[in-house]
């Protein structure tokens, strides 16, 4: 049946219909939707979990490959640094069954740390990587990963961008048939990594590359197969991309396509040097258009100088200045480019695009009822002049940093904000060390950090703000949930019981709404000492219902906008020079009648 599916859909409902058996992952935008489908479209007996992080999701997934099932791990790339340690092992030992690690890189980046290239991490991993250019592409491109997994016996990586995982397209979707039982496990000396037996996978990997390269050099698209590496064209103008900047790429030479030759790079690692040698050859001129690393371009270059002739093409890409070295590509921008590297006018780049409006610029911002919005303010008060470093971490949290609250003074990598405040309390004793921390993340990768703490006795407050969701990815569960992806009740893990079991013997739970209570709470454990924690649990307003609205009495309001210039909720405004609520926007969370010096905001409750 034809369906409209998401790119991230594609990927799961092709995975489904190779037959996986186990998936793993850990949410993370743009990624997250993969796993999620699998779990909505499960045909009975697909295990599917979101592990505690990206680490723990790959090592579920390797054992399940090991006992002969195929299995998936789902991930940004962000995510992959987490996950290395197992992955950099895994291509070592090898697996049984097919195991496919689907990465989703964030070309901007629209909402990650760092620009991050997963095909260079392949290349460093020794895992062969294939590339997805659409929706239709990677639904049968995670098929064919599956098939060269369990032929090599080799993890492999699939890897999408952003606007692959969220672009649409019609796809052809067969019955989805519930996997058969995998043999087991056949206990066998290779299972365990050694120092002799790494040495000897470490050669037959160093073997396998040159014939995986040569393999991709024949693994072509065309007579209706989408996945796979493509030459098409007879220009002598060569253009080499992979990705959606193929896409970009087609857009762009539209009705001017006789005058190009398009290598089409769907297997970045191992490079498949025969085919682009023989692609070198035809053309005068190569322009490589792809995002984030220059990749293709010096597997190129590298390649022609294997070639031996100083007669080649000339390359220009991100190398040469010719290609942005960051940030998203477009059809747009990649007209612009052709146009002053060939001079050929394709009229893409002056006309279609440079028409269109510029979009609104929306800062990000907590929502209205965030109840981080009272913690942070909470901390602020209690605070007050005495000298103090906010860490933060990755969340929905980590926009803080905004004013008016201005909270957040670091963030790094999810779980640092906890171990950044004991080096900073450290190389500075005197100055009040807070770490803010969310439940998901927490259980990800803060409960390490905080053992540290408490062994190597620093003096911190540890903030969780707990709103009973994984938000920022969109509402996945976790640990601290007491449900499971497979929709199975389980008893939810105590984050206070948890800190108190690791040895942080002050642990004090409040609602973060409450400022009264918020606030002495942050009061009482500045007066302590070593690793203290304040659970601030209030649950994430996107998962609850808003309790009415609250109203600004216009007569009694003075103007002073205390409520505004302090918390910053997007519900207030300023109307005629006094406080205004947007009712369309609040939720009745009422802190900012706690904050106005006249008493002058109301509740109204809801009907």
């Amino acid at each position: 049946m034809k369906e409209l599916l998401m790119g991230n859909e594609a990927v799961a409902l092709g995975a489904l219909a190779a037959g996986v058996q186990v998936v793993a992952g850990y949410p993370g935008t743009p990624s997250s939707e993969a796993l999620e489908t699998i779990a909505k479209r499960n045909p009975g007996n697909v295990h599917v979990e979101w592990s505690v992080n990206e680490k723990a999701s790959v090592e579920v997934a390797a054992g399940a490959a090991c006992a002969g099932a195929r299995s998936m791990v789902t991930m940004k790339q962000m995510g992959l640094n987490v996950a290395s340690d197992p992955v950099m092992c895994i291509n070592y030992v090898g697996v049984k069954g097919g195991m496919v690690i689907y990465v989703a890189d964030d070309p901007g980046p629209i909402s990650s740390q760092t620009e991050q290239d997963t095909r260079a991490f392949a290349r460093y991993l020794r895992i062969p990587l294939f590339d997805c250019d659409s929706p239709e592409q990677a639904f049968y491109a995670v098929q064919d990963a599956f098939e060269f997994s369990e032929k090599h016996e080799t993890p492999v990586i699939l890897r999408a961008t952003t606007r692959v995982c969220h672009a649409c397209a019609d796809i052809d979707v067969p019955d989805i048939a519930a996997p058969e039982k995998c043999e087991g496990f056949v206990k066998d000396p290779k299972w365990v990594i050694f120092p002799k037996r790494s040495y000897q996978a470490k050669m037959k990997l160093a073997a396998d590359e040159p014939a995986f390269a040569e393999e991709f050099s024949s693994y072509l698209s065309g007579e209706g197969k989408l996945a796979g590496n493509s030459m098409e064209g007879a220009g002598r103008t060569g253009i080499a991309c992979g990705g959606i900047s193929y896409a970009y790429v087609k857009e762009a030479i539209r009705g001017f396509e006789e005058n190009f030759k398009i290598l089409k790079i769907a297997t970045p690692y191992p490079f498949p040097e025969r085919l682009a040698k023989e692609f070198m050859m035809s053309v005068d001129k190569v322009i490589v258009f792809e995002e984030l690393d220059p990749y293709i371009e010096d597997a190129l270059i590298y390649t022609l100088g294997r070639m031996g002739s100083s007669a080649g093409p000339f390359i220009e890409g991100k190398r040469t200045g010719a290609v942005p070295a960051g940030g998203e590509l477009s059809a747009s921008v990649v007209s612009g480019i052709i146009e002053r590297v060939t001079g050929l006018e394709t009229g893409i780049a002056s006309s279609v695009y440079d028409d269109a409006p510029a979009m609104p610029v929306r800062p990000p911002v907590l929502c209205a009822g965030c109840p981080h919005r009272g913690a942070f303010y909470a901390v602020k008060k209690a605070v007050g002049g005495q000298k103090a470093v906010y860490c933060g971490d990755i969340g929905c949290y980590t926009l803080g940093n905004a004013a008016p609250l201005d909270m957040v003074d670091t963030c790094l990598c999810m779980g640092a904000g906890i171990t950044m405040a004991q080096g900073l309390n450290h190389a500075d004793p005197d100055t009040v060390n807070f770490a803010f921390v969310g439940d998901s993340t927490f259980f990800a990768s803060g409960i390490t950090g905080t053992v540290n703490g408490v062994y190597n006795q620093a003096d911190m407050i540890l903030c969780v703000l707990d709103n009973s969701t994984t938000a920022m990815t969109g509402h996945q569960p976790h640990p601290g949930m007491g449900i499971t992806m497979m929709g199975k009740r389980v008893t939810p893990i105590d984050i206070a019981k948890v800190l108190e079991g690791i040895g942080v013997e002050s642990v004090r739970t409040v609602d973060p709404l409450d400022l009264t209570e918020s606030v002495q709470a942050v009061k009482a454990a500045m007066e302590e000492h070593g690793v203290r924690a304040i659970i601030f649990k209030s649950p994430c307003i996107a998962i609850t219902k808003p309790s009415g609205s609250v109203f600004v009495d216009k007569d009694a309001c003075v103007g002073c906008v205390r409520c505004i210039r302090e918390i910053g909720c997007p519900a207030l405004i300023t109307r005629a020079d006094k406080a205004f609520v947007d009712k369309s926007l609040c939720t009745g969370c009422g802190l900012c009648a706690q904050i106005c010096p006249v008493g002058c905001i109301g509740r109204e409750e809801s009907l």
